[in-house]
């Protein structure tokens, strides 16, 4: 009976122990299969479909355009050729370039060339297609194509090829099975990148299975060094190096090697006969720093031929960072949802080897100490949700993104934090010093892990340089005027707002002097606004007015034009750090809620100018497809129509995003337009990061919860969810009433659970009776 009682006993705790393992293999969903790389391919979102760990620097995918501006990324939905298989691409950016290293397999006669181009319009620009009859680019089908997080698949039928691909975070592999053929062909072209130019390059066979090589670009990126190390599953039977369309030969007057060589048109392949459905993998390695580095980065990173488990771990990467962020929907708003966490999960990218050493911005070879060095930072776009974001989901990755902005000040010859960054090099594109409000905002919320008087020291010296854009006329004069400076009306106001930032910085750290001088820069938006039109207007030197006035207009030219990417109309409402004191040049609430609602009625001209087509999203002068008008239908929340608010995000949310391939209504920015949609579902938004509160525009998800530290977690739930009932009747906060239209950070941090009763008539009662807005300058006593 004992024996009994203990094989019993034995098998009860076998069965308890299996249930408990088998629990803890399912309390993480499977969230990666919602993860739909194509939404934002077709048309203006200008992301990228291929393999990518997170914030990884190797970004392996298809270019199906080298030469449009507006495929920014390298590939659009809507071609029918491709060109070849790239290494590294940009998510979202409206200006090109990456695209290094491509490879291209090919049966028969081989190619070094890609092939013309046509012409085309598209949305009024010149759009270029490639000729799949000429060159080595082919025809391809998305009925071939597979798309999914960490694993992208194509059939070139011409050449009766199968592509896949994988990458870890430095490191890729490229499967190819190939038919029975004595001539099956994996071309690299170093020449290679988008829209601009390779200046140097060099290419090196160190034995019959392992090519090293690297290129010099000139482009966006002035100075762009980048290293490969190329390793093959066999040995190659024949090798070649293609030199400006000739082969590398050994010459018998002078020794010539054929194994190595150096030019900017410079191409290589490798050649094999195989076998019926014979399979040859190549694994790249790629560094910013030297060869050696690119082969240390593939072997830590890929030390085997596993093709699939590369492919599963990095999956698994994936479905860990969807834990971040859980939302319950249908499908289809779990696949949006779930695909613009892994858009904003993208960029910045990580920028260091193995080791930890970088190429930074003064060109010499650095080591991060304490820290992961990142690059890529789209600031002007990143600072109003992806960076206010981290700070909540991501907050030891968004001080290393911090510390790495450090770095890059240090080693910046002007002594200036990113503007928009791209790798070892400062683009200058875009306006304002918008790493300041990154800053400042994970400050003013005390995230730590790097040195705030060093930051702020960055922060104040970046704003004191006189040479920057108008800087010093700015502080002098309180405006930046318009002859003397382009963009003058957005560049005050952006320096207006990063100058609150700074002042904020100043406050906490007890700095009284400098806070009362950047307080003073921060209400310099009121030195341009024209009390006749009632709209922000460009000023001279002298003090008058630009004359003629046209604010509905975008203006081409940047050198005749007053505003960035957009109009007068939109920039108006750019004082995120003191609506409060904008409300009070209208005169009154009403007054400002009236003519805000002729923002959303009013219609542009009727030509699209050159230079606006990306931007589209448009509800009359509002163009939700660019980032100045992101906080705007949030300021109805301040006049005290909140409904108005609740109308218009929903109305966003609802029509310029989805799931499909041209479901992005603008360039996603490095994440930015996605992580306006992240916020949003949750029913909050960041109108001015470093002011510690959020503003309540209206849940856009049935349920969503956000981890917000170790064991915490910040739900917020939407009863009587639906598209019509998009009006809020009531809130409570952690079981308690909520009657404000704003929402504390803390609050957020310390996690909890908002709960939104919804309806689809508006209660004009809510959020308007009880406890005003603070205020920026109440903020900052």
């Amino acid at each position: 009976m004992k024996k009994i009682s203990s094989i019993l006993i034995f098998a009860v705790s076998i069965l308890i122990a299996g249930c408990s393992n088998s629990s803890e293999t399912t309390t993480k969903p499977n969230l990666v299969n919602y993860i739909k790389p194509i939404i934002g391919t077709q048309g203006e979102g200008n992301v990228y479909p291929g393999p990518v760990a997170p914030h990884g620097m190797v970004q392996l995918g298809p270019d199906t355009d080298k030469k449009s501006w507006e495929t920014a990324s390298g590939y659009e939905y809507s071609d029918s050729a491709i060109i070849g298989f790239s290494m590294q691409h940009l998510s979202g950016t409206g200006i090109p370039d990456l695209g290094d290293f491509l490879f291209m397999p090919s049966v028969g006669k081989m190619e070094f060339k890609p092939g013309t181009v046509k012409k085309k319009e598209k949305n009024g620009r010149e759009h270029y297609i490639q000729d799949p009859d000429a060159g080595y680019c082919t025809k391809y089908s998305h009925e071939d194509e597979v798309v999914k997080a960490g694993y992208y698949s194509v059939k070139l039928p011409e050449h009766n090829v199968l592509v896949e691909l994988t990458a870890t975070e430095r490191a890729g592999i490229l499967k190819f099975t190939f038919p029975k053929s004595d001539s099956s062909n994996i071309m690299m072209d170093l020449s290679h990148v988008l829209q601009w130019n390779v200046i140097y390059s060099n290419v090196r066979a160190e034995d019959k299975s392992l090519i090293t090589g690297m290129h010099l670009v000139k482009g966006w990126a002035k100075e762009r060094y980048l290293y490969f190390a190329a390793r093959y599953s066999r040995e190659y039977d024949d090798f070649g190096i293609m030199q400006r369309g000739k082969k590398v030969i050994y010459n018998t007057t002078r020794f010539r090697s054929k194994l190595e060589a150096a030019d900017s048109d410079l191409q290589y392949y490798t050649s094999y006969s195989t076998d019926e459905n014979e399979v040859i993998m190549v694994k790249v390695g790629i560094s910013a720093v030297s060869t050696e580095s690119a082969l240390m980065n593939l072997d830590k990173e890929i030390p085997h031929w596993d093709f699939d488990k590369v492919v599963d771990e990095t999956r698994e990467k994936w479905n860990n960072e969807m834990q971040r962020m859980t939302v319950e929907g249908t499908d289809n708003e779990k696949e949006t949802f779930y695909t613009s966490l892994y858009h904003t999960l993208l960029t910045p990218t990580i920028y260091e080897d193995v080791d930890g050493r970088y190429r930074g911005l003064d060109q010499n070879i650095h080591e991060s100490k304490g820290f992961t060095n990142y690059a890529i930072f789209s600031l002007w776009d990143t600072y109003r949700a992806t960076h206010p974001l981290f700070a909540l989901i991501q907050p030891d990755r968004n001080v290393d993104m911090i510390n790495s902005m450090l770095a890059h000040y240090d080693q910046s010859a002007d002594h200036l934090l990113p503007i928009w960054s791209l790798n070892n090099n400062d683009t200058w594109c875009m306006i304002g010093y918008h790493a300041v409000p990154v800053i400042a905002d994970a400050i003013i919320q005390g995230l730590k892990g790097f040195d705030y008087e060093r930051a702020y020291e960055a922060c104040k010296t970046t704003a004191m340089n006189p040479d920057y854009d108008e800087v010093a006329e700015y502080a002098e004069i309180g405006y930046v005027p318009f002859d003397q400076e382009n963009e003058s009306v957005s560049k005050t106001l952006e320096y207006a707002y990063d100058d609150f930032c700074i002042a904020q910085i100043a406050k906490k750290l007890g700095k009284d002097e400098d806070y009362k001088y950047f307080m003073k820069r921060a209400m310099s938006y009121k030195n341009i606004f024209d009390p006749a039109t009632k709209l922000m207007r460009g000023k001279d030197s002298n003090g008058n007015w630009r004359t003629p006035f046209e604010p509905h207009g975008y203006i081409a030219d940047m050198n005749k034009r007053d505003i960035t990417e957009g109009t007068n109309w939109q920039y108006t409402w750019y004082v995120p750090q003191d609506v409060h004191g904008l409300i009070k040049l209208y005169g009154s609430k009403e007054e400002f809620a009236a003519k805000l609602d002729t923002l959303f009625m009013e219609t542009e001209t009727d030509e699209i100018a050159e230079g606006s087509e990306d931007i589209w999203g448009r509800f009359g002068q509002y163009w939700h497809g660019n980032e100045p008008a992101h906080h705007v239908a949030y300021l109805y929340d301040f006049a005290g129509q909140p409904w108005k608010t609740q109308n218009l995000i929903r109305k966003i949310m609802l029509t310029q995003y989805g799931n499909k391939p041209n479901s992005l209504c603008g360039n996603d920015d490095c994440g930015q337009m996605s992580a306006w949609y992240l916020f949003n579902t949750m029913g909050f938004y960041p109108v001015a990061p470093s002011i510690n509160y959020y503003m309540i525009g209206t849940p856009c998800a049935k349920k969503v919860t956000m981890k917000v530290g170790e064991n915490k977690t910040f739900t917020t739930i939407a009863e009587n969810y639906s598209d019509e009932n998009m009006f809020i009747q009531s809130v409570t906060l952690n079981g308690k009433n909520w009657d404000k239209t704003y929402l504390p950070v803390e609050e957020v941090k310390k996690g909890g659970e908002l709960i939104f009763i919804m309806g689809n008539k508006p209660n004009k009662n809510w959020g308007i009776t009880n406890e005003s807005i603070p205020t920026a300058l109440e903020e900052s006593k």
